[in-house]
């Protein structure tokens, strides 16, 4: 086994040729007719039972070399990789120059690396400091969310709709005169001001009376993900059936005894101080890191390979497609609905994705730098905190080389953060 490294014209590019001995690949070809036999159908045998050389002379032995390149090909790609210190950053193009029986098992690869990360100024950057204060208004704020979510819906005979109110209605949608599917509706209840139908139908419900009915003349926006309907005239018959109205509950004493453990309203408020005062220390916090995470990537030099963006293209899409699933749908359909392609939400996502890259580069440049290092008490205590909160066998999580490995990886980047943060002159 033999690799020749050669430089591209290509900065951050490698090509590396591989020669693989012919006893290995012959070897692999055995491995994968051992996988195969039972596939092929040799007159005069049972499926399985017929000899690799009987196969090979029916069939050529060359039905063997793509499965046999697949076989043994990502070891030796790994390994060697590994050996001669090569961090490949890419998906490798490969080429197979020589591929036969009998015969050293030449190909190519070429693989995009690790760029060279040249740090500018991290130490003593100028940063404005990020300080929110928590007013008098936030708070009401906040007890008027408490409020909402304990108020109670009441039945409103005598008074028209007004925003805000639930609407219970009937309604049907015609476009040029004739019924569309999925325009539908009985005793459906709509909250008016909620923006969940089309613009300009909540409007034309406000006002009605019960019994009302009355026909809401509305146009589809032209990004409408039916194109059918899209940019369409269309009328919505509807009857209006029944308003519920918010009642909201007194903001007093007796109000913070039935929502919280207080006895009084001001010991409510000083509870809500204090947790916006932590969200705001939190949100200060991370407000200040990303400032000074953007401050010494703006005075970096590095050229990312575009393996890297698009790797990090990948694991974003990725993250939607997980998150999509909680909502029964995936990347696909998602993509169908909004009209788009993925080539599409791909370049969206690609000024995104480069900051991303550039600044975890930058981050580990700065760990090496400054030698950083994630001790195995903090390893253990990280896990032993994640056990408590998770509800996990602390002696399990312990064992995860894998977890163990990301944490500490992350806390070696909290770390590079904070440096940065603590040698800062904030003003």
């Amino acid at each position: 086994m033999s690799i020749k490294v050669e430089n591209t014209e290509n900065k951050n590019e490698l090509k590396l040729t591989f020669t693989v001995e012919a006893e290995k690949f012959d070897e692999g070809m055995k491995k994968v007719y051992a996988k195969t036999a039972q596939y092929f159908n040799i007159p005069g045998f049972r499926k399985g039972k017929a000899p690799m050389a009987l196969v090979e002379k029916t069939y050529g032995s060359q039905i063997f070399y793509e499965d046999t390149f697949n076989e043994i090909v990502p070891d030796i790609f790994e390994k060697e990789l590994i050996a001669n210190n090569i961090e490949a950053v890419s998906k490798p193009e490969i080429d197979i120059v020589q591929i036969e029986k009998g015969k050293d098992l030449i190909f190519t690869a070429v693989i995009q690396t690790k760029p060279e990360v040249k740090l500018g100024k991290y130490k003593g950057i100028e940063l404005k400091k990020v300080e929110y204060n928590v007013t008098e208004k936030d708070i009401e704020h906040e007890l008027g969310h408490m409020a909402e979510r304990n108020s109670r819906l009441v039945s409103v005979e005598d008074k028209p709709a007004e925003l805000k109110d639930i609407a219970v209605i009937d309604f049907e949608g015609f476009v040029d005169g004739v019924a569309f599917e999925g325009g539908k509706a009985e005793k459906h209840e709509l909250e008016l001001g909620s923006n969940s139908f089309i613009p300009g139908f909540e409007d034309q419900v406000v006002g009605m009376k019960i019994g009302e009915e009355k026909d809401v003349n509305v146009k589809f926006p032209e990004e409408y993900f039916s194109k059918d309907l899209a940019g369409k005239d269309a009328t919505f018959k509807v009857k209006l059936h029944e308003i519920k109205r918010k009642e909201m509950p007194a903001i007093d004493d007796e109000f913070a005894k039935d929502v919280s453990e207080f006895e009084t309203l001001k010991d409510l408020k000083n509870s809500i101080k204090e947790k916006l005062e932590e969200e705001n220390k939190n949100k200060s916090k991370y407000e200040l890191e990303e400032n000074a995470i953007k401050a010494i990537c703006d005075a970096v030099e590095v050229e990312i390979p575009s393996g890297m963006i698009e790797t990090e293209i990948d694991n974003m899409l990725k993250d939607i497609d997980a998150k999509l699933s909680y909502q029964g749908m995936n990347l696909e359909q998602y993509l169908h609905l909004m009209g788009k392609k993925e080539e599409d939400i791909r370049k969206e996502y690609a000024e995104q994705a480069e900051k991303s890259v550039k600044s975890r580069l930058v981050l580990e440049a700065i760990i090496e730098a400054e030698k950083l290092e994630a001790t195995e008490e903090d390893i253990v205590a990280k896990i032993k905190e994640m056990a408590t909160n998770y509800g996990k066998e602390e002696d399990e999580l312990l064992k995860n080389e894998q977890l163990r490995n990301y944490i500490k990886d992350s806390m070696k980047t909290e770390k590079a953060i904070n440096f940065v943060v603590e040698n800062a002159k904030i003003k």
